[in-house]
C-alpha cells in the first residue's frame, strides 16, 4: 500500500501530524496553568474564610463565590458525611464502624478525585513529548528516500543538488524536537507542580480531621 502513495504526501501528513501535536501540547499547557491558577486563588479565599469559622457545620453559611476549589469540595464532603452521620439511620453501612475513621476515608475519596482532576493533560504532555521526535525523525526518513530518488532521476551528484533537498528532510526532525520539547518541560513542571497540591491538599484534610474530630465522634 505505502509504494502507491506519493512520498511527499506521507512528509507532508507527517508534519501536519507533528502541527497537530504541537496545538495540542500548548493548548494542555495554557489549561493547567488556568486551573493551577483558578485552584491556588479558590484555595485562598476560602482558606481565608474557613479558618474564622467556629465549627466545620457553619461552611454551608459561607457564600457560593468563597465555597469554590479543591479545599472546599474537600470539606463540603467532610461536613456532609458528618450532617449524614448525626442523622441516624439514612446510610447504615455508610456509617457502620468508627466515625473518624470513616469520616477521613470519605475525604481520602475526594482527595483521589481532586488528585485525579488535577492530572488530567498529564499523560497527553508525556506521550507527545516521547512520540513527537519519533515522528519526526519518520518524517525525516521519507524525506531523505524521496530526496535521493530525486537526486537520482536528476543524474547529477553535485552538493547544490544533494544538499537542499536533504536539508529539507531535516526540518521534520528538527520540528519533532520542538514539538517535543514544549511537552516534556509541561510536564514535569506539571507533575511537580500536582505533588505540591497533593501535599497541600493532604494537610488540609488531616486539619479539617483535627477540628472536626469532637463532631464525628457525636
Amino acid at each position: 500500500m505505502m509504494h502507491h502513495i506519493h512520498p511527499q504526501v506521507i512528509i507532508d501528513f507527517t508534519l501536519y501530524t507533528l502541527l497537530t501535536f504541537s496545538i495540542i501540547t500548548w493548548t494542555v499547557i495554557f489549561f493547567k496553568v488556568w486551573q493551577f491558577v483558578r485552584n491556588g486563588s479558590a484555595n485562598k479565599r476560602f482558606g481565608a474564610a474557613y479558618w474564622q469559622l467556629s465549627h466545620v457545620t457553619q461552611l454551608k453559611t459561607l457564600a457560593p463565590e468563597l465555597a469554590k476549589g479543591p479545599d472546599a469540595r474537600l470539606a463540603f464532603v467532610g461536613c456532609t458525611w458528618l450532617e449524614e452521620h448525626k442523622a441516624g439511620n439514612n446510610n447504615p453501612l455508610k456509617h457502620n464502624g468508627n466515625a473518624a475513621d470513616l469520616l477521613e476515608q470519605t475525604m481520602r475519596e475526594q482527595l483521589q478525585t481532586e488528585q485525579h482532576s488535577m492530572e488530567i493533560g498529564l499523560t497527553i504532555l508525556a506521550s507527545i513529548g516521547s512520540t513527537a521526535p519519533f515522528v519526526g525523525l519518520f518524517g525525516t526518513v521519507l524525506g531523505i528516500m524521496h530526496a535521493m530518488h530525486e537526486i537520482t532521476a536528476s543524474g547529477s551528484t553535485s552538493l547544490d543538488v544533494v544538499a537542499g533537498p536533504i536539508g529539507d528532510a531535516l526540518i521534520a526532525t528538527a520540528i519533532g524536537i520542538a514539538v517535543a520539547v514544549p511537552a516534556v518541560l509541561a510536564y514535569n513542571f506539571a507533575l511537580g507542580r500536582v505533588k505540591i497540591e497533593r501535599t497541600k491538599l493532604d494537610n488540609f484534610v488531616a486539619n479539617f480531621l483535627l477540628v472536626a474530630d469532637s463532631a464525628s465522634k457525636g
